[in-house]
């Protein structure tokens, strides 16, 4: 595939997805502010976003194994957890920017807890393991198989946390 068009899907891939997250925020806005439709609304387009990032995907031939999209989803959260956010909490220190940092430490937190679930995954793989997730909804910080009774991360209680069976 030619470099250019490499390019231009991921620009693709890259733009759907940010505009699939925004309007799910969009939505739950809307929903908080009394207006089911246009929530609805959002959420449509949002879907649809996500199609076509997908669709991109699947062009770039990005999409592997399940083991390959395990191991490279490891790799991707290690690199997040320890660099990008790293430099970003360097940043926002240097500026004063104490909300930003506390984000980036949050998330760099989170990140290398998905990254330990990628690698517990990875070695379960076989034993098609079945578990339950909790998902805190305050900073993203999943735990695996045991509802927290507060978030190991900011503090947030088990009420905050999302059940994913």
């Amino acid at each position: 595939m030619h470099e250019k068009i490499k390019e231009a899907l991921h620009e693709v891939y890259t733009g759907e997805a940010k505009a699939a997250l925004r309007l799910k925020v969009f939505a739950k806005k809307a929903e908080e502010e009394g207006y089911p439709q246009m929530a609805k609304l959002f959420r449509v387009i949002a879907f649809s976003e996500e199609i076509h990032g997908a669709l991109a995907l699947r062009v770039l031939r990005e999409i592997g194994t399940t083991e390959e999209n395990l191991r490279e989803s490891f790799e991707s959260e290690t690199g997040v957890a320890h660099a990008a956010y790293d430099a970003f909490l360097k940043l926002a220190y240097e500026l004063g920017e104490k909300g930003a940092a506390w984000l980036f430490t949050q998330n760099r937190d989170v990140e290398e807890v998905h990254a330990s679930l990628y690698k517990k995954a990875l070695s379960d793989i076989l034993s098609d393991r079945v578990t339950t997730y909790y998902v805190c909804t305050m900073c993203g910080y999943v735990s695996d198989g045991v509802l927290p009774e507060e978030c190991p991360v900011c503090g947030a209680a088990k009420d905050k946390f999302v059940h994913f069976d």
